[in-house]
């Protein structure tokens, strides 16, 4: 928890930072994206939240596939909403690839067991995924200009750091918080990246030649690709069958979906 609190506080950090313009804290409440920028903040701590208890109660391999399936939803609303290109190739990369999450997400010690009285858990991390990568989407597209980008992310950032020492806070109050040094270096190498991670999506869903269902596609499934050869690479992960299928599903999905642009 400490780590995550840190992470974004250098998150948002970074975003200021890298914000070319004078930063007036008074001058925030009045952009039109900062209800949506405030709404994402308190949303991505709270999913972060959900995923470690669903982790918890039903197993990494649930946690990891409610959190990269939820990529249908704005895909979906891409489609439906923006009217976006909907190809033969990009149709099957897309299905594709929803298998690919499922078969690479399955872990040798656990299948994907929930049970009934924990099922809210995933769900909530489902629909929580998928409404910031919805969010992201249509705030950027009718709110944020080009030069803003920085500042916006930041905003998300520091609203989920705000939420986050409130906690922090609690367990100060409580009797129950130990700041180690360790977190504070794991929140400087989470932050820095996440930040970049959020502003380079934005940049990507911006491009004209690229459609939002195309980006969240490539993006997740690339994502879920490299965090698995890096477990094989680093801490020699042991994969099953199934693992190798998905590995192989992300690869061709990525290629259906990217020779669709």
């Amino acid at each position: 928890m400490q780590a995550i609190v840190f992470n974004y506080i250098f998150a948002c950090t970074s975003g200021l930072l890298a914000y070319g313009e004078p930063i007036s804290l008074s001058g925030l409440p009045q952009q039109e994206w900062f209800i949506g920028a405030v709404v994402l903040g308190l949303i991505f701590i709270l999913v972060f939240n959900c995923m470690a208890i669903t982790t918890q109660k039903n197993g990494l391999s649930v946690a990891a596939v409610a959190s990269k399936m939820s990529v249908a939803i704005p895909i979906i609303f891409g489609i439906i909403v923006y009217h976006e290109s909907t190809g033969l190739l990009k149709i099957s990369g897309i299905i594709i690839a929803l298998f690919a999450v499922y078969f690479t997400s399955i872990k040798k010690s656990s299948g994907i067991h929930i049970q009934k009285e924990n099922i809210i858990f995933p769900v909530l991390v489902f629909i929580g995924s998928g409404f910031i990568d919805t969010s992201l989407k249509y705030i950027e597209l009718n709110y944020v200009s080009k030069n803003d980008i920085p500042i916006f992310s930041a905003t998300i950032f520091g609203c989920a750091a705000l939420l986050g020492l409130l906690a922090l806070t609690y367990q100060r109050i409580r009797g129950t918080l130990n700041i180690q040094f360790k977190n504070i270096l794991g929140g400087i190498a989470l932050g820095i990246p996440n930040y970049g991670s959020i502003y380079f999506l934005i940049q990507a869903l911006r491009a004209e030649n690229l459609d939002s269902s195309t980006v969240f596609t490539i993006n997740n499934v690339a994502i879920l690709l490299v965090s698995t050869l890096t477990g094989i690479l680093l801490f020699k992960e042991e994969l099953i069958l199934k693992n190798w299928i998905g590995i192989a599903l992300s690869i061709f999905s990525i290629l259906l979906v990217a020779l669709s642009i």
